[in-house]
């Protein structure tokens, strides 16, 4: 079965400097019926405005994850890690037993867009860590690119929690990925439009994925979409 979520009916908070959809409940948007899928909680497609971004603040117990589509983000942490996040990169923030943080768009004039996405992580008040990583479109041209993993397989980033990151760029060739019967799916698409087993996407849509043992993506080639395999 697949549920779709489509882009319009997502959560939207304009504040002037941000503007942000929420697939799940998040902040000031409620929604009963969206509250997160298996462990994935917070799916959030934001646009910051040049020279604004996000104070610092703290977070725990949390898995945070970002992408960026277009323009670039810089961080900053209590760990000491100050770094800028751009198009083809990957950011994992393990929060654990406490950390602050700020998110910023450094540049005078373009803004940037970009994905964050929480994950409940399966430990509790573990070290906070944090990692970065460049995954480039060849890597994910017609194919699924691993990107995230609870033991960092083939060179993803590393998540506290039984879930697997994919990103894809499609060409004109289909994209597969089978489920196991006790895991489910998550499907976000970026960019473009792709269709997952005769079911439409477009841009900002989502998906849960529940007793499919196999998914096959093709569509619209450039096309990006992001799967997650959930416990």
């Amino acid at each position: 079965m697949i549920r779709v979520r489509k882009s319009a009916e997502r959560g939207h908070a304009d504040h002037g400097w941000l503007q942000s959809k929420h697939t799940f409940s998040f902040a000031g948007y409620r929604d009963p019926e969206h509250t997160g899928f298996r462990s994935l909680r917070v799916m959030n497609e934001d646009v910051v405005a040049q020279g604004q971004g996000f104070g610092t603040h703290p977070h725990a117990n949390m898995e945070i994850i970002s992408y960026v589509l277009s323009g670039s983000l810089q961080h900053r942490d209590s760990m000491g890690n100050g770094e800028v996040l751009r198009p083809g990169e990957f950011q994992r923030i393990s929060a654990g037993s406490g950390i602050s943080h700020s998110e910023f768009n450094p540049s005078s004039d373009v803004g940037v867009h970009f994905y964050q996405i929480w994950i409940i992580p399966d430990e509790k008040n573990t070290e906070p860590s944090y990692e970065q990583k460049e995954f480039s479109a060849t890597e994910k041209t017609g194919r699924l690119r691993l990107v995230a993993s609870r033991n960092g397989d083939d060179g993803s980033l590393t998540i506290k929690q039984d879930a697997r990151i994919y990103l894809s760029i499609l060409d004109s060739n289909i994209v597969s990925h089978e489920l196991s019967d006790d895991r489910s799916a998550w499907i976000q698409v970026l960019s473009g439009s792709v269709v997952v087993n005769e079911v439409e996407l477009d841009a900002g849509d989502g998906a849960a994925v529940s007793d499919e043992a196999l998914l096959q993506f093709r569509g619209e080639p450039g096309s990006e979409f992001m799967l997650f395999d959930l416990a």
